[in-house]
């Protein structure tokens, strides 16, 4: 099983690629790959790493359904980690991995896969955007 030294050390070889890290408690790190970028939170919870970061807030209600079903159609389609949900008033993109058997290749390619969602899914998700 993956301790969290070896977590520590995966979110290291992160940083060589230009993702900074911060430890903001214990087994919880915030990850970004630009001072303006997307923050990506790390939680180390045994048996399993969560990766998170916040997409959006909630617009108007008016627009809901149409948001959540654009988000449904995203997990069905574009996602290759993880998936879009809701927390309260904010759209995040959530993946969690197993510790078992995590290596640092799987950790890397959610990572990746989460930026590269927000990437391309963020023009989409504008007209969504609360004003």
């Amino acid at each position: 099983m993956v301790t969290r030294d070896d977590l520590e050390s995966f979110i290291s070889r992160l940083e060589s690629d230009g993702v900074t890290s911060r430890e903001v408690g214990p087994g919880l790190w915030v990850l970004s790959a630009s001072v303006e970028g997307p923050e990506v939170v790390v939680h180390y919870n045994p048996p399993v790493v969560v990766l998170r970061v916040k997409v959006m807030e909630l617009g108007a209600k008016e627009q809901k359904p149409e948001l959540y079903r654009h988000l449904l159609e995203l997990n069905a389609s574009d996602l290759v980690h993880g998936s879009y949900g809701i927390d309260g008033s904010n759209v995040v993109l959530s993946d969690t991995l197993e510790l078992e058997n995590l290596d640092f290749s799987e950790f890397q390619a959610s990572y990746d896969s989460m930026m590269l969602a927000l990437a391309s899914h963020l023009a989409t998700l504008a007209p969504y955007r609360q004003a």
